[in-house]
């Protein structure tokens, strides 16, 4: 039998090279589909939640993405009991606004998978340089720096 498979291999050698160079082109076709969905996930548009449980929505604008507070990281303020308000923020008129909906970060493209701008600090008020970058489809970390740098990962929503 095995003498048989080798005189029929042996008979039509072109068919055999015909099988083997179909087998190539589906394994470089199989590669190729991996590799493209490996860089597919660069998309940063959604719902994200960050380390404290705040989540942030971003979005397209103009040539970059853009990032605005959707929930706080409680129901309410625990220093005043009533909603949060961008207390912190530099200028006294707007402390008294409500903090969901404020944009936290404006970014432009800097590269594969990777925004450079600014990042707005709730906490103290203050806007940085920052970058954002998205690590895999459902991870996007955002670094803002001052004198030093630092940042958090926050997960995706939706």
């Amino acid at each position: 039998m095995v003498r048989a498979n080798r005189s029929k291999l042996l008979d039509n050698p072109l068919g055999t090279i015909m099988k083997s160079i179909n087998i190539c082109r589906l394994t470089a076709v199989a590669v190729v589909a991996m590799l493209g969905a490996g860089t597919a996930h660069a998309d940063p548009q959604g719902l994200w939640r960050a380390q404290d449980g705040a989540t942030v929505r971003v979005k397209p604008c103009g040539k970059g993405i853009c990032a605005t507070l959707a929930s706080a990281k409680s129901a309410a303020d625990p220093d005043t009991g009533g909603p949060w308000t961008d207390k912190h923020n530099l200028d006294p008129d707007k402390r008294g606004r409500p903090l969901v909906g404020v944009q936290v970060f404006v970014m432009m493209p800097d590269g594969p998978e990777k925004w450079s701008g600014t990042v707005y600090n709730t906490e103290d008020g203050h806007t940085y340089p920052g970058h954002v970058m998205q690590i895999d489809g459902g991870t996007l970390k955002v670094e803002g720096c001052s004198v030093l740098c630092g940042g958090q990962n926050m997960r995706r929503v939706n």
